[in-house]
């Protein structure tokens, strides 16, 4: 099938072949008739399947007819909500791009950067608005941005959304939108939260799913690593001199736990940038472009801050620590051996991770080889640290013995 066959117009097409796209991937092709028709729909499906298009394609094909409104009679007709800041910007960039040729606007806003610019950019006028929900409800209170005419209404990495705590964000921006709406849905997991929320506020939805969501990446070598919590730096380091070549983006579960391999990696000669939620726009999307751009080889990276990225060229994705959802552990390797590539991954499982990794390998139906010819192996026989609090060494009662001999009475 090619795109001319999903009755897309000249200008888009036109677009889509400047990007380099030929034919529409599978998601692409379910969705986008769907869509057209003005059907609600709720799609699971990974990054790297191409969904972004699945929305944007359709939706600017809808909005064609209205484009030539004036630009400051131009109203917010379709709603793109997104978790985090880095995937709005992509999102706003893929609109950009496959409307070259039309006159629709896309604005993108999103927390963490001055307001004002962005209620200039509102104020001017847009078509398309891709933003992050705390940011849309603080401009929404100021009156700097109006959803009255809003369209589509579409719902990007709902499981990621949910998990970071915008549930009540998400419904309150569903409210403010018309009754009469399209909504659309789209998250890489359907966990039960997400089921439900779909339930309260789709219409009748169309349900497509491309491959199982629990599918692993098929052109992704996996190996897992057996070793003591405190000897996962040695190993890491031990896998970046002999293993582990090119690009590589690594995985912790903690903004501290971040910084602190940064500063023992960059101490050891390596070239390596830090993306977590607590450094500014600016820095997270400085240290993308130098990792892009080849000036730092490692990446290092929590998974709210790394969802949204969109590296080409990655060859390799480190699990320092294993992820406690087991659907996250999916997302992480897709991020290697996209387009065809071959890539790889490496997943550090220590003894309190054990139960991750079990839970992982239910999720993808595979059993994950593992490599014990490192200099760093777990006692199978370990059990997690547990650290206990200690109690105080001093008797319950609220005076010393000592104290109580020396106190004059006044008696």
């Amino acid at each position: 099938m090619s795109f001319k066959d999903l009755k897309l117009n000249r200008p888009i097409l036109r677009a889509i072949a400047e990007a380099g796209y030929d034919n529409p991937t599978l998601v692409q092709e379910k969705t986008i008739p769907i869509v057209l028709e003005g059907k609600d729909s709720i799609t699971s499906a990974q990054t790297g399947t191409g969904k972004t298009a699945a929305f944007a394609l359709p939706i600017l094909q809808l909005l064609f007819d209205k484009q030539d409104a004036p630009k400051k009679g131009k109203k917010v007709r379709a709603l793109i909500v997104s978790p985090t800041r880095e995937l709005a910007i992509q999102i706003s960039k893929n609109f950009t791009t496959y409307a070259t040729y039309t006159n629709l606007r896309t604005a993108v806003i999103y927390g963490g950067t001055s307001i004002e610019p962005q209620k200039d950019i509102l104020n001017k006028g847009v078509d398309i608005l891709v933003a992050t929900p705390g940011r849309l409800l603080d401009l929404h209170k100021q009156d700097a941005v109006n959803l009255d005419y809003v369209e589509t209404f579409v719902l990007d990495e709902a499981d990621l959304m949910l998990d970071m705590g915008f549930i009540d964000d998400v419904k309150k921006i569903e409210r403010l939108c018309p009754e009469t709406k399209q909504t659309l849905l789209f998250s890489a997991t359907m966990p039960f939260k997400v089921e439900q929320l779909a339930n309260s506020i789709l219409k009748d939805p169309e349900r497509i799913e491309v491959t199982p969501t629990s599918s692993a990446a098929k052109n992704v070598s996996q190996i897992l690593y057996y070793v003591p919590k405190r000897n996962k730096i040695e190993l890491c380091l031990h896998l970046l001199r002999n293993t582990i070549k090119g690009s590589i983006l690594i995985f912790r579960r903690t903004k501290f736990g971040v910084d602190k391999l940064e500063q023992t990696l960059t101490k050891n000669g390596y070239k390596v940038e830090r993306i977590h939620g607590d450094r500014t726009q600016n820095e997270r999307q400085n240290a993308l472009a130098d990792f892009k751009r080849g000036k730092v080889n490692i990446l290092i990276a929590t998974d709210v801050a790394a969802r949204g990225i969109d590296i080409n060229e990655l060859d390799a994705v480190i699990n320092f620590d294993l992820p406690n959802i087991p659907e996250t552990y999916v997302h992480r390797i897709g991020r290697t051996g996209r387009a065809g590539e071959f890539g790889h991954s490496y997943s550090f499982c220590s003894a309190d991770e054990k139960t991750y990794i079990k839970n992982i390998q239910q999720l993808i139906n595979v059993q994950i080889p593992i490599d014990h010819n490192h200099p760093y192996p777990l006692d199978p026989k370990a059990k997690p640290i547990v650290h206990k609090k200690k109690g105080s060494k001093y008797k319950k009662g609220r005076k010393g013995e000592g104290s109580k001999k020396k106190k004059k009475r006044w008696y």
